[in-house]
């Protein structure tokens, strides 16, 4: 169910413009810009509601004039009016359920192949292509963080970060083990073989969290970039490795051509990691910390990719499916998306009214 405060909204925007337009506004101009922030967005979502309600009104008159006058042409643009207007009125939901702390962050995302080699090196490689087109189509910029080649094709592991409002909200439903079922290109008997892949999904945190991290716990190694992620800066040593001692976490970064710029870059992610550690740990909730964190194997999947003996892609926990695969994996995920985000809250609804009740 939409919650749409509209008059709440205005509220707030006037609020917002009078501090805009107050002297010495931009003297902090950290919160100034977290202010501006704020107010486009609820400028957007004030504008959205108006436009959709416009539209409404104008289907209204079309309906109300085809009835009269006995005139089916607007048959058809009453239509696909009323198509645009459940996409826009599905976005609004999406966004009201994006009110958790971090959703609207950037997400830090990582690929893991499972067990079987370059089957499951070549299926993380598909997954973080698909993943990067569906970044591109929602107007998402994506670093390539860390992509470490495997050896004889596909990808042993990759970290990069989707930049935009809502991003971590979006993605982090799609934590969790992804399965492909298909005849192995690299199989010269042409046998069906089955892979796995863990997609990990965390925020990235900003300098408004005090994470304090001591230099004496961290080892830092240096070494030449290669892989997607470094294939023009591997002339020096830019490449970045930094491990935690006290937790074992490791973070890399090869994407900038200067070792300090992936230092940066790296210590980000860090603590971007150690923050989520910390959360779980203090609310001894790991699934809805880690989301469908497994083992990456059997029946610890999310969503099953079925090439053969039929073509299927479909959610184990939220049922939908679709059997046009190219698309799914040319980025084409929304109702996965969109579908993940709506059980996500359901989820965490239940376990609320679970932990009030008890």
């Amino acid at each position: 169910m939409i919650t749409f405060d509209l008059a709440g909204i205005r509220t707030e925007l006037e609020r917002l413009r009078r501090e805009a337009n107050a002297p010495g506004f931009w003297d902090d101009q950290e919160r100034a810009r977290t202010t501006m922030a704020l107010l486009s967005r609820l400028e957007e979502k004030a504008s959205t509601y108006d436009r959709i309600a416009a539209r409404v009104a104008e289907l209204e008159e079309m309906n109300r004039l085809g009835l009269e006058e006995d005139d089916t042409s607007f048959e058809n643009e009453i239509e696909q009016g009323l198509a645009e207007l459940e996409r826009g009125i599905r976005a609004m939901e999406d966004e009201s359920l994006l009110q958790a702390e971090f959703d609207s962050h950037n997400a830090i995302l990582s690929l893991h192949p499972g067990a079987g080699g370059l089957e499951s090196q070549d299926w993380a490689e598909m997954l973080l292509r698909m993943y990067l087109r569906w970044a591109e189509r929602r107007g998402f910029e994506v670093d390539l963080n860390d992509v470490q080649d495997g050896e004889g094709g596909g990808i042993k592991s990759a970290t990069f970060t989707v930049n935009g409002h809502n991003a971590y909200g979006l993605l982090a439903p799609e934590k969790g083990v992804h399965r492909l079922v298909r005849i192995s290109p690299f199989d010269f008997s042409s046998r069906r073989h089955t892979s796995f892949v863990s997609l990990d999904v965390i925020p990235e945190v900003g300098e408004e969290l005090d994470i304090e991290i001591d230099p004496k716990d961290l080892r830092i190694d240096t070494y030449r970039s290669s892989g997607a992620g470094g294939q023009h800066v591997n002339v020096t040593d830019s490449a970045v490795r930094i491990t935690h001692l006290p937790t074992g976490i490791v973070v890399q970064c090869q994407n900038e051509r200067s070792q300090t710029s992936n230092k940066i870059i790296a210590m980000k992610i860090l603590k971007s990691r150690l923050f989520e550690a910390a959360r779980a740990e203090k609310e001894k909730e790991l699934q809805s910390i880690r989301g469908q964190r497994k083992e990456i194997g059997w029946g610890s999947q999310i969503r099953s990719y079925v090439f053969h003996p039929y073509q299927l892609v479909k959610d184990h926990r939220t049922g939908v499916e679709t059997g046009n695969i190219q698309a799914v994996m040319d980025g084409e995920i929304d109702e996965f998306v969109e579908e993940g985000l709506r059980w996500m809250h359901k989820q965490e609804s239940s376990a609320g009214q679970g932990s009030g009740a008890s």
